[in-house]
């Protein structure tokens, strides 16, 4: 009750700061605990079997793996990372009230994912119509199995900024539409972090 009167008396232009953590924000930062979790185990398997081929004296990744378009999966990384600060600061917006702002910078974010996620997709039919599947080699089932998870992580935050923009259709907003921004926030956060150490695993850590 105390949460929604201070959200109603914020002004225009007002940062509205929640005099206490969200329920909903405390929920999502376990969630995500567990989720560092389950990527530190992905990213354990991957030095694991990194490991074994370099003691075999095995070029990683192997010559199958020049296939990779550096340049091409650089650019799409550049637009994921960059959907991280543009929907902070629609958190930002929300935050002072600035509702309409707060739409467009979600607009912007969901458009910049999906063009990554598009890339994920389009690389993984180009691999395959080159005969680069999950079965070829160790290399080959690690690159599926990280750039796959990772994407259908990032197609559930698109899907949930869909969501957000639903809820926030019309004038008036909800006291706790400023919680879910930033819970949403968060996940898209993690989401771009995980990013980071998965291209850095699969495209730059060389060997050999």
């Amino acid at each position: 009750m105390t949460q929604a009167l201070s959200v109603e008396q914020t002004a225009p232009g007002q940062r509205h700061v929640p005099d206490r953590p969200a329920l909903l924000a405390v929920g999502v930062i376990i969630w995500l605990g567990s989720e560092v979790m389950f990527f530190s185990g992905l990213f354990a398997a991957y030095f694991t079997i990194r490991a074994n081929a370099g003691n075999a004296h095995l070029v990683w990744p192997p010559l199958a793996g020049e296939h990779l378009d550096y340049v091409q999966a650089g650019i799409f990384s550049v637009f994921l990372l960059a959907s991280s600060p543009t929907f902070q600061l629609g958190v930002w917006a929300e935050e002072r009230g600035d509702r309409s702002v707060a739409r467009k910078w979600i607009v912007t974010s969901f458009f910049l994912g999906a063009a990554f996620l598009a890339n994920t997709l389009y690389e993984w039919h180009d691999f395959a119509s080159h005969n680069h599947g999950p079965s070829l080699n160790a290399y080959w089932s690690l690159f599926f199995i990280m750039t796959g998870i990772h994407g259908l992580h990032v197609a559930l935050g698109l899907i949930a900024m869909l969501f957000l923009l639903g809820r926030m259709k019309g004038e008036a907003g909800d006291p706790g539409e400023t919680n879910v921004y930033q819970a949403v926030g968060y996940y898209w956060h993690f989401v771009d972090i995980a990013w980071i150490g998965i291209f850095s695993c699969l495209f730059l850590l060389k060997s050999g």
